[in-house]
């Protein structure tokens, strides 16, 4: 995720000047760097939008040039408030905009690419994208071409690999709550089971980024509030949908969940998600209010519609043993906002950088990478869908800390960083097409099948 690349072309106006005379100097060069760009793109009527997709050394080698070229970089050392990118900007839809540019950094040039989505269009939107289940995964391209989305990105951090315990399945579902077209999908795993780079402080497995019913992008906490009502009682339930519970809890799988063995909600603890699963586990399955089987250990196969499969651990699991089929059970949940009042018709997993302008307290600074992130202006009226390159030559990527500075620079109020390395994908459609085309060069060489991306719709 974090393999250095070579060969990176020089950047621009990272010199040392001093004195006015040299800022003289280097305003004037900044001027006739620009005047060459537009005059560039005029003639060409095209941007580095139009480069064939590649992979390794090739896509390196091919970026390195273009970013030679006026007009297609992101200018270092220009005045104050010259962040302007320089590349031509190319209209995906109405209301919807990519172009890409090189960012300077103390170790080389890495390469970002941006779609800018103004939903304050009538025409504009944004939802889940996601392969119809919570455990499942495909490419961003194929959930977009497939949902009609004229562009996308990856989205959450998900359940990878399960090295950790052998023979126990990954499930692939994410980390994260999620929400599509105003339905809710599911909540967060607890902290110490998440995958991904250390959440930074003062953020949570709950965090989400979201569009409310009014169309309104925002940062907010989705909190899981849901009861088992059993004839014995009513039990807490800690999970919906999730891939890990919490030590001696009740999670629910309903339809939405897939057919993904529900064995890994029983594994890890709440300090650390390699240690060993649970042999002490109950399950039970509940339709149209009563319970129709029990079993000791968690299944798989799919949930059928109407139907929920509850699954226990430790003390969880022992007070679903006293359930026998036959009894009265009714099973509730829903997601919580942090903001009373507000209602969420699309929201993803990740963690916050930035907030109100200002990038979070503790991010990292030395780890760099790949990485895909989103920011919101102040409004909460246009997304900022970002993703470094994957190329070879600019694999160097960011850190957390960069990332949101880079987020703040391009124009966003808050910034959400969503999954990276490997799966940062960003794929839009190009003039006339039908189907989106992978605009960055995926880390991997190739797309990685990811659990849940954020697509963009247009009418216009």
């Amino acid at each position: 995720m974090t393999e250095r690349g070579t060969g990176a072309p020089p950047r621009l106006g990272t010199e040392r000047h001093d004195g006015p005379a040299a800022r003289t100097r280097e305003r004037g060069r900044f001027k006739a760097l620009l005047a060459v760009g537009l005059t560039c793109a005029a003639l060409t009527g095209t941007a580095l939008s139009a480069a064939p997709q590649a992979s390794g050394a090739q896509a390196g080698e091919a970026f390195a040039g273009a970013a030679k070229r006026p007009g297609s970089v992101k200018v270092h050392g220009a005045p104050p408030g010259a962040h302007g990118l320089l590349g031509m900007t190319e209209r995906i839809a109405t209301g919807v905009t990519y172009r890409h540019y090189d960012i300077g950094t103390p170790r080389g040039t890495t390469h970002a690419h941006l779609l800018t989505v103004d939903l304050g269009d009538p025409g504009v939107k944004v939802d889940l994208l996601y392969p119809s289940v919570v455990g499942g995964r495909a490419t961003v391209s194929s959930l977009a071409n497939t949902g009609g989305a004229i562009a996308g990105v990856n989205g959450d951090f998900f359940n990878i690999t399960e090295a950790q315990h052998p023979g126990v399945s990954p499930t692939y579902a994410p980390v994260g709550p999620a929400i599509a077209a105003g339905r809710e999908l599911k909540a967060a795993v607890p902290r110490k089971q998440r995958f991904g780079p250390s959440l930074p402080p003062g953020t949570s497995t709950e965090d989400v980024l979201g569009v409310d019913t009014d169309g309104r992008a925002r940062l907010d906490r989705l909190r899981l509030d849901g009861a088992v009502t059993t004839p014995g009682g009513t039990l807490k339930l800690h999970g919906l949908n999730q891939y890990a519970l919490k030590v001696g809890s009740v999670g629910a799988f309903t339809a939405d969940w897939g057919s993904r063995s529900r064995v890994r909600a029983t594994c890890g603890s709440d300090t650390k998600r390699g240690d060993p699963c649970s042999d002490d586990t109950h399950e039970v399955t509940v339709r149209g209010g009563e319970v129709v089987a029990t079993r000791a250990t968690p299944g798989d196969g799919r949930v059928l519609q109407g139907t929920t499969v509850l699954v226990g651990r430790e003390a969880g699991a022992r007070e679903l043993r006293k359930l026998s089929v036959g009894d009265r059970v009714t099973v509730r949940h829903r997601l919580v906002p942090s903001v009373a009042g507000v209602a969420y018709r699309f929201a993803i997993g990740g963690h916050p950088v930035l907030r109100d302008g200002a990038p979070l307290s503790g991010l990292d600074t030395s780890a760099s990478a790949v990485r895909t992130a989103v920011g919101i202006d102040a409004a909460g009226r246009r997304l900022l869908l970002f993703a470094v390159d994957g190329a070879s030559a600019y694999r160097k990527g960011l850190t957390m800390a960069e990332l949101a500075r880079e987020l703040r620079d391009a124009g966003a109020d808050d910034g959400f960083n969503l999954d990276g390395g490997g799966s940062s994908t960003l794929a839009a459609r190009k003039t006339g097409a039908t189907r989106v085309t992978v605009r960055n060069h995926p880390s991997d060489g190739s797309e990685r099948m990811v659990a849940n991306g954020i697509g963009v719709f247009a009418t216009g």
